[in-house]
């Protein structure tokens, strides 16, 4: 067990933190399976713009590398520039 005030209030704050980044990552992963199922590219546009924010958020904030970011990006763009 943690033996100072501080090493208790740092537990406590990486739980929270673990939590939120969970969730932010699980939303992001959902968002980008429901993208894929998609077949209309009109619907899928909009979607993926939204997604590439999402995507831009979690990289800065660390919870996923840039390059996996970048290259979720890249294979989505492609998927919509494929669709009619």
């Amino acid at each position: 067990m943690a033996n100072h005030k501080s090493a208790l209030k740092r537990i406590r704050s990486n739980e929270t933190r673990r939590i939120r980044n969970k969730y932010q990552y699980k939303t992001t992963r959902n968002a980008i399976r429901d993208l894929r199922e998609m077949t209309v590219k009109a619907d899928a546009e909009p979607k993926l713009k939204e997604i590439t924010s999402m995507l831009d958020k979690i990289a800065k904030n660390n919870i996923i590398h840039n390059n996996k970011a970048a290259n979720l990006k890249s294979k989505l763009t492609k998927f919509v520039a494929s669709l009619k």
